[in-house]
């Protein structure tokens, strides 16, 4: 069985099967990320994901201009933060990214979060926006109309949402001029969103998912005891010594061969070298696919608890789970 090693999205153009995260959380700086992505790129990694608020693009753009790598080689995403919602500010927002990662193009863009309710930087689980509100179909739609404007002036060839949910997707597929080619979400084999990853599929949305491993280096703030490890999962485990690798690069197979594109975040060289050989080369079984199935739990990692708005129950309610929007069309 081959690995495909990219994806056709509904434009026509392909996107690498598997690409570089930026995100260094509380845990790494803007250097030690781009020293990642300098070595990355000279393992073979064509696909860079980041984003405005990692604060650390300008670093990243120094590295993907030092790399040697033809542009056209490359597939660079960015995302428009949930202070940047008002039209004016998300076209700022891209025009910084394109100066910051220096860059002619941007090969997509998502709007990293459909609220744009934000917190400050190290914010904790309790800290809450004082002007956060639920979704506003409308407000989200002005902003993508913004984002439409810079498809057509082509400094941004893709469109794509982010932490979104069917209901929220199913609107704007509705509603979009330039429909979205990509979805950004949590996935990985404890939490396998079958739904929302089926309905993308089913629309020609091509889902990329973060947190790949399960997000070991996400920040304390979206920890809870009850919160599963993909790497220490029994199945996961097994075939790992069936293929004498390490657990998290069977987490990186199974995404490749599901369909969704991973976005696994490392700054050590033996570990993204590792994933990139492990995702791309000696494919999961058909049994072993099967058996993945039976390691989703369903638990969220990235909860989203400092997005909440005034009167909202819970978590949860940033999630649509019964199939309803609060506060919106759905």
């Amino acid at each position: 069985m081959d690995v495909e090693t990219s994806r056709l999205l509904r434009t026509g153009a392909r996107i690498p099967s598997i690409g570089l995260g930026t995100f260094g959380s509380d845990r790494y700086g803007p250097d030690e990320v781009a020293a990642a992505v300098r070595g990355g790129l000279a393992a073979g990694y064509r696909l860079v994901d980041c984003a405005s608020v990692y604060g650390n693009e300008a670093e990243v753009g120094a590295a993907i201009a030092d790399s040697g790598v033809p542009r056209d080689e490359l597939f660079v995403m960015s995302k428009v933060w949930n202070d940047a919602h008002e039209p004016d500010a998300a076209v700022a927002s891209v025009r910084r990214s394109l100066r910051d990662l220096r860059t002619d193009h941007l090969d997509a863009v998502f709007v990293h979060w459909p609220f744009p309710n934000h917190h400050a930087p190290h914010a904790s689980v309790e800290d809450r926006d004082r002007r956060a509100r639920p979704y506003d179909h409308g407000a989200y739609l002005a902003l993508w109309r913004a984002l439409e404007e810079l498809v057509d002036e082509g400094v941004v060839r893709h469109l794509g949402t982010s932490n979104t949910t069917v209901p929220k997707l199913r609107l704007l597929l509705e509603d979009a001029r330039v429909l979205p080619s990509l979805n950004e979400m949590e996935l990985h084999p404890t939490f396998q969103q079958p739904e929302l990853f089926d309905f993308c599929r089913a629309n020609a949305v091509q889902p990329i998912g973060y947190s790949p491993l399960g997000s070991p280096s996400r920040p304390e703030r979206d920890r809870t005891d009850e919160d599963p490890v993909d790497i220490d999962h029994p199945v996961v485990r097994r075939i790992a010594a069936a293929h004498g690798v390490h657990p998290a690069v069977v987490c990186l197979k199974w995404a490749v061969a599901r369909g969704q594109v991973p976005i696994p975040f490392s700054v050590k060289p033996e570990q993204y070298r590792a994933n990139l050989e492990g995702a791309l080369t000696d494919p999961l079984t058909a049994d072993e696919l099967a058996a993945m199935t039976e390691v989703d739990r369903g638990v969220r990692l990235i909860k989203g608890q400092v997005f909440l708005w005034e009167g909202a129950d819970s978590w949860h309610d940033l999630w649509d789970e019964d199939g309803t929007i609060p506060g919106g069309r759905g």
